[in-house]
């Protein structure tokens, strides 16, 4: 058996809102990296819009002060990789917003991820943290001169993950894909046990999303999510990242 590769970023992923859209694929096909394919849920290919706060936050075990406990904002989508004879389920991110530059930085430098470094906000509300049975999630983000936001509402109780349900697909891909300069793909791997997830009553993106991410995604503002779910999240660790095999 191969050796895991060591940790290189642990921390909390919390309150994670997920709005997930369908999409023509061939609009995601240019991005796919080598060695890997689109993945799709019951022939569907989706793209997710998700906010979510980083908690605790160290980097090979360090704690960077200021760069602890931030938020994140990424648009991506799902594909999966062959390797030794099973399908590893993985993501792929079109780009990822944080508040502070030295973050971005460091993403880009260890992984070629399409991160930027951008004015943030957020509203973290869920039920049952002010005793009520109702709550919110919101994420913003500055962006051309106006705040862009996320958002979710939701009520009671989180709920186990669903086998073989839409928000099993969107939370249970446990690696990372990331094309390189050369044209090579990096392979890393995000461990965290299954979250429950809270379904949305209402969500709502607002916002410019073609400038930051591209015109092929242009239909994302002016369609309704075709789910949404906010997930309550955990202790992750993200491994460094290692060559795939291709082929």
């Amino acid at each position: 058996m191969a050796t895991q590769p060591k940790p290189f970023l642990t921390a909390q992923w919390r309150n994670l809102v997920m709005l997930n859209y369908e999409i023509d694929p061939d609009l995601v096909r240019s991005r796919v990296p080598a060695g890997t394919e689109i993945d799709f849920w019951n022939g569907k290919t989706f793209v997710s819009l998700v906010g979510f706060r980083f908690l605790e936050t160290r980097v090979l075990g360090w704690s960077i002060p200021f760069h602890v406990n931030f938020d994140e904002v990424n648009l991506r989508f799902y594909v999966r990789h062959q390797s030794h004879g099973e399908w590893r389920r993985g993501v792929v991110f079109v780009k990822e917003i944080v508040p502070r530059s030295a973050i971005a930085m460091v993403a880009r430098w260890a992984y070629n991820e399409q991160y930027v470094a951008l004015p943030m906000r957020s509203m973290v509300d869920p039920p049952g943290e002010s005793n009520s049975l109702r709550g919110s999630v919101c994420y913003s983000w500055r962006w051309a001169g106006t705040w862009n936001e996320v958002s979710a509402q939701i009520s009671g109780q989180p709920s186990p993950l669903a086998p073989g349900s839409q928000a099993e697909f969107i939370t249970e891909h446990y690696w990372g894909y990331a094309a390189q300069r050369d044209g090579s793909t990096l392979e890393y791997r995000v461990e965290h046990p299954a979250w429950r997830v809270w379904q949305a009553d209402q969500s709502q993106f607002t916002g410019d999303i073609s400038t930051l991410y591209g015109s092929e995604f242009t239909g994302l503002q002016s369609s309704p999510a075709t789910s949404a779910f906010v997930a309550e999240g955990s202790d992750i660790v993200v491994r460094r990242g290692r060559p795939t095999r291709i082929g």
